[in-house]
């Protein structure tokens, strides 16, 4: 595979933007050309980037870092200003749904000028047409003109046309959720198909969950360059720094930031039971810390401190799933800090977020703390998961004065814990069902 031809090859790519602080200066620069009143903006700053036959690529990025700016020129609907783009085989997109759409023609009609505009022959069209049809399901509505249909209606057939034309690429970005939760499902299913089949997908979306479930390979855009390409799993955690401010890129002495990751193949039963918990002399040797956690933080407070208990206040990792437990947090505050959020998040092996809460959910004001002030943060509940193994993060947050989130000290997967169970059940979850079963009169 590694010698195959990329389905997508991009070099050097980069894509100006004009831009003018009045409109007189974009009127006068077009008058006189020689007159430049613009300054220019990079979208997307010399990118390059290859994409193989049957990898799921997952784009991430915070809004205006140029994902879509890329995949508008990878189909072609934005034309670079530098470096080349190559694509072996045909494009599908759910990028704009519907752009190919005439307002003033049928959704029949429209099935037509869509498949037209993807380069189908008509006899394609016709083989694909009562496909469309039945994925769609807008009834008596197709014969409707468009310019008349709901949004969700619009969305369905442009949807129905996007997916069902059989591409080499598909590329969606933020689109699978369109229409009402029957729709949403037979979207999901179809997504499955395309990634079983063998297709090449780019996956443009902010929900990391989504990622980490479909994708085999993730990328993130910043500022316009690409600055990851690797693993899902740690691209999702860099992501997950930049959505909070934290620059990857940065090394400065208030940003303690660890990118060392949990090795998840490693079974708890392997890890040497004997790391303990930093600093703490009362929670010493009882639990299995994980050595490679990812920290990071702008150290106002600092999370030195975390385990898990059960009802009495024993040191436990292993719990049956019906037991309540408590998972304590030790945050020290290097600064004063008004109303900070105590959080806790149980994530697989695989780095899907199973569950979790903080002080904010519970609608808890925390108060404020001072410098040097030592605080442990209890969750208290059963936690119902299925038998397995689990890593629990703890972080201090708050909000700052312009309503952003800022992190004080966050420490992913610092704790491995097991789940055991007395009850077989399906899923991720413990069901304890009251079942009653009787004839009918």
């Amino acid at each position: 595979m590694e010698n195959e031809e990329p389905v997508i090859k991009i070099t050097n790519l980069v894509k100006e933007y004009k831009m003018f602080n009045k409109k007189t200066d974009r009127l006068l620069e077009a008058i006189i050309p020689k007159i430049e009143k613009h300054s220019n903006f990079k979208a997307i700053d010399d990118l390059n980037l290859e994409v193989r036959k049957g990898e799921v690529l997952g784009i991430l990025g915070k809004n205006g870092a140029g994902k879509s700016t890329l995949l508008k020129m990878i189909t072609g609907v934005v034309t670079p200003s530098k470096g080349e783009i190559k694509v072996n085989g045909k494009i599908s997109s759910l990028l704009e749904l519907g752009a190919a759409f005439n307002g003033d023609l049928t959704g029949i009609e429209n099935i037509y000028q869509h498949g037209t505009v993807m380069g189908l022959t008509m006899q394609e069209i016709e083989d694909k047409k009562q496909e469309i049809i039945d994925f769609a399901d807008i009834g008596e509505h197709l014969y409707q003109p468009v310019k008349t249909y709901s949004s969700g209606m619009f969305a369905r057939l442009a949807f129905a046309c996007a997916i069902n034309v059989n591409p080499d690429v598909l590329i969606v970005d933020e689109a699978l959720s369109v229409g009402d939760m029957a729709f949403q499902l037979k979207c999901f299913k179809k997504f499955e198909q395309f990634k079983n089949s063998g297709k090449t997908i780019l996956f443009v979306t902010h929900s990391v969950a989504d990622v980490l479930k479909n994708c085999t390979r993730s990328i993130i855009i910043n500022k316009g360059k690409k600055i990851f390409d690797g693993s899902v799993k740690e691209g999702v955690e860099m992501y997950k720094k930049i959505i909070v401010g934290i620059d990857p890129e940065e090394n400065s002495d208030n940003k303690k930031i660890n990118n060392e990751k949990i090795n998840y193949k490693e079974p708890i039963e392997k890890l040497d039971s004997g790391y303990i918990i930093k600093d703490s002399d009362e929670w010493k040797k009882y639990f299995v810390q994980n050595p490679n956690i990812t920290d990071y933080g702008d150290m106002r407070a600092e999370v030195i401190d975390y385990g898990l208990f059960d009802i009495e206040g024993n040191p436990i990792n292993v719990f049956d799933n019906i037991d309540e437990v408590i998972l304590k947090s030790k945050v020290k505050f290097n600064e004063d800090v008004k109303n900070p959020i105590f959080t806790m998040t149980i994530k697989d092996f695989h780095g899907n977020d199973i569950v979790g809460t903080n002080t904010e959910f519970e609608k808890i004001e925390t108060g404020e703390f001072k410098k040097g002030d030592i605080v442990i943060c209890e969750f208290k509940q059963k936690l119902p998961l299925a038998p397995g193994k689990y890593a629990v993060s703890f972080s201090c947050t708050r909000y700052d004065l312009k309503g952003n989130l800022t992190v004080l000290n966050r420490k992913y997967d610092a704790l491995l814990i097991e789940v055991i169970a007395t009850k077989s059940s399906v899923g991720i979850f413990r069901l304890d069902s009251k079942v009653d079963i009787h004839k009918s009169e």
